[in-house]
Order: structure tokens, then C-alpha cells, then sequence
């Protein structure tokens, strides 16, 4: 062993350290402190440095999407008006979520007609395209939505994509122009009231309806009893009278023969090419066709916006 360390080792025998507790236990919580300290700041920076970076992030994002919506809209010329599902004259407020939009796969006449009216007065707008995708729903919606499109001042373009049938076609026959896929349903001029009772279960089960109503139909149609000769009478009255307004609605929009119209009021659908065939719809194509059609109607590139 060198000569220094058997000196030291000698020493350290001779002269052991001597530890005071409370100065080491004041330097190791003091030490403790510091590393405490240092995480904070180091995670008060990152945090300070986390917010600033999202409200520029925040900015930006808010900038590209407002330079977005301007962009989608910017030259917009062609309207594009969307006509899906079940038709009603309006959303229920308990159908609808946050944004005010259906939960359900509906569209309302209330709605459309609004956005065609909006439409018709904006100057930038050259057209008008509804795009339907519906097996029908309620008439006096139909009927609303087609004379909302032969109110309006622009050309009024149908696209029928999968199906327009019932209701659905009633609204379509107000346009100036109906195209449809040679594939798709269309038609179904025709009205229901169809419902299945529980009478005889309930009988089964000894549930009992008990009729308490003023008026004599008043509760006809209600699922719990048997439905009687007037009362099918009755029911069958009122669905003869919105078939003939059908009838006449279709003939008339569409520049129809009446009985050749009432001919094909048998409630039966038919594919896109046998509907024009019949004089239900102009034209076969999807969107590009209706682009290529527009751009000569209007005289200029089709910028179509929803």
C-alpha cells in the first residue's frame, strides 16, 4: 500500500468523522426542496409553454377552417339540397342533437323548403339541386317541397340516387328536371294507412280496451281494437282523396296525361330506365351527368356546394 493511504488509514483510525444528525437531516431536506422546486418549474414551463402553443395552434386551425368554409363556398353557383330518409314537415326538438340536426335517418319539408327559398334569392346561386334518397313519408311535406321547386325562379334539377318513391317522387315531380340512376326505384305512386292491431293478443292475454271517447270515430285506428266496416270505410275515404291530389299533383308537374299517370298509380315502383321510358323522369345519370347538364344550362363551370 502506498505510503499516503496507510497515513490516511491511520489517521481516519486515530481521528473517526464525527456526523451531526440535524445539520446532514437539514442539508438532505434542503436538498429535497430543490429537487421539488426544479420539478415544479420544470413543469410549470412545460405547461405554460403547452398553452401558449394551443392558442397559436388554436388560431391557426380556426384561420384554415374559416379559409375552408370560405373556399367550399367561394364561387359556389349550384345549390345542393339534400333530401334523405323518412319525410315529415318537421323535426321534433327532442330529434334533434346539438347543432339542431335530425337524429334520425328524416328529412322535413320545413327545412328543404327553407334552404330553397335561400336559395332562389341568392344572387350567386344559378341552380338548384335536390338530391333524393327516400322511400316517402308524409304528403302534405311532399306536396310542400314540390311547389317550393316550381316556386322557384332557377333552374330545379332531381337527382334520385337509390330510391324515390311515394312521397319522396311527389316531392321530386315539382323540379324542371328529374335524373336517376337506370337502376334506381322510382315511383310508387300509391298511398297506405296499413297498421297490424293486438286485438286478439290482448285477448289472449286478458288485456281489455276500454273505449272512452266522444264522438263516434274518434278512436278509430287505434291498435288495441278491431277496426269496424265504417271505420275502414271512413279510412279508405280519406286515402282515395290524397291519392287523386297525387295523381294530379304528378300529372300536373310532370306535364302528364292524367290517365296515364293514374295508370301507373298502382302503388309499384319501377327501375330508373322504365320510369323514363314512362315520362317519370328526363334523363339517366348520376352527378357527373347532372354536372355535365348544369354546365350547359348555366353557361359556366359548376361550383356545387350543400
Amino acid at each position: 500500500m502506498p505510503n499516503f493511504l496507510t497515513k490516511f488509514v491511520a489517521y481516519s483510525k486515530e481521528h473517526p468523522l464525527k456526523f451531526n444528525k440535524a445539520v446532514i437531516k437539514k442539508i438532505l431536506t434542503g436538498f429535497a426542496v430543490a429537487i421539488v422546486l426544479a420539478g415544479a418549474i420544470l413543469i410549470i414551463k412545460e405547461e405554460v409553454i403547452y398553452q401558449i402553443d394551443s392558442i397559436l395552434y388554436a388560431d391557426e386551425s380556426d384561420g384554415s377552417a374559416d379559409s375552408s368554409d370560405s373556399d367550399s363556398s367561394e364561387g359556389c353557383n349550384v345549390n345542393g339540397i339534400e333530401l334523405h330518409g323518412y319525410i315529415i314537415t318537421y323535426i321534433e326538438p327532442s330529434d334533434k342533437d346539438d347543432k339542431g340536426f335530425s337524429t334520425k335517418d328524416e328529412s322535413s319539408s320545413e327545412n328543404i323548403v327553407y334552404a330553397i327559398n335561400e336559395a332562389d334569392q341568392n344572387e350567386d346561386i344559378k341552380a338548384i339541386l335536390l338530391e333524393v334518397d327516400s322511400y316517402g313519408g308524409v304528403p302534405v311535406a311532399a306536396e310542400e317541397i314540390a311547389n317550393a321547386m316550381k316556386r322557384a325562379s332557377k333552374p330545379t334539377i332531381v337527382l334520385i340516387r337509390s330510391v324515390g318513391t311515394s312521397a319522396a317522387y311527389w316531392a321530386a315531380s315539382g323540379a324542371q328536371t328529374i335524373f336517376a340512376s337506370a337502376l334506381s326505384d322510382v315511383g310508387g305512386i300509391g298511398v297506405t294507412m296499413s297498421y297490424t292491431d293486438k286485438y286478439y293478443k290482448n285477448l289472449r292475454e286478458g288485456v281489455t280496451y276500454n273505449s272512452l271517447s266522444v264522438g263516434k270515430f274518434k278512436d278509430y285506428g287505434d291498435s288495441d281494437k278491431l277496426l269496424t266496416y265504417e271505420e275502414k270505410n271512413l279510412i279508405m275515404r280519406d286515402l282515395n282523396i290524397t291519392q287523386e291530389n297525387f295523381i294530379k299533383a304528378v300529372a300536373a308537374n310532370r306535364k302528364l296525361d292524367i290517365n296515364k299517370v293514374r295508370a301507373l298509380a298502382d302503388g309499384s315502383s319501377m327501375p330508373g330506365q322504365l320510369a323514363k321510358d314512362n315520362g317519370l323522369v328526363d334523363k339517366i345519370g348520376g352527378l357527373t351527368e347532372v354536372k355535365d347538364y348544369l354546365k350547359e344550362k348555366i353557361g359556366e363551370e359548376v361550383q356545387l356546394c350543400w
